[in-house]
């Protein structure tokens, strides 16, 4: 994730936002804000699949969001530095989802009547 600030600010919305797994992605970034989790205490504290958190636990690796160390099944996880020097703007795109969710919803149930 190593590019300028305004290129850092679009890839957080693309990857948060714009993506059918971003929220699920966002609410495992904030799980792993405060301490580094392996992928079993993730999927325990969440109360995702397993298998779930593994495919995003590899995507959010893969695209330098995350940071890993340790071996198989202990693996633990915590955000890189790139993201924590953006963690601002990260915030800013989960409380805007959350904000345009909650339209949509409002707006779905006007329309059933």
């Amino acid at each position: 994730m190593e590019v300028g600030p305004k290129a850092a600010d679009r890839l957080l919305w693309w990857w948060f936002s714009a993506t059918r797994g971003g929220p699920t992605r966002a609410r495992i970034i904030m799980a792993l804000k405060y301490e580094p989790l392996n992928a079993k205490q993730l999927s325990d504290l969440l109360a995702l699949n397993y298998k779930t958190v593994r495919k995003h636990l590899k995507t959010l690796g893969d695209h330098g969001f995350l940071v890993s160390f340790g071996e198989k099944y202990g693996r633990a996880y915590s955000p890189s530095p790139d993201l924590i020097a953006h963690f601002d703007t990260f915030q800013e795109v989960q409380k805007a989802s959350r904000t345009k969710n909650l339209r949509q919803l409002s707006r779905g149930m006007r329309l059933l009547g």
